[in-house]
């Protein structure tokens, strides 16, 4: 006797019409648009200088709340 599969086989990807040059060139700009961004991002974390005895965990103001010694203070 032979089995039969109860699998199914994954559906097959739709086809998808090729793009225009216009949403290729618009793509590429866009990709070198944010690697750009990423790049200055990490460059700017790198000029930070580093923090000595400030808050652990979230940044305080941006949360609305700043915690001493286990008390925590609205602004």
């Amino acid at each position: 006797m032979s089995e039969k599969s109860t699998e199914k086989s994954p559906p097959e990807p739709a086809l998808r019409k090729p793009l225009t040059p216009e949403a290729q060139r618009a793509l590429a700009e866009a990709a070198a648009r944010r690697k750009a961004a990423e790049e200055l991002a990490a460059k700017e974390a790198a000029a930070r200088p580093k923090e000595f005895q400030g808050p652990k965990g979230p940044e305080p103001t941006r949360y609305g709340d700043w915690e001493t010694k286990g008390i925590a203070s609205d602004f």
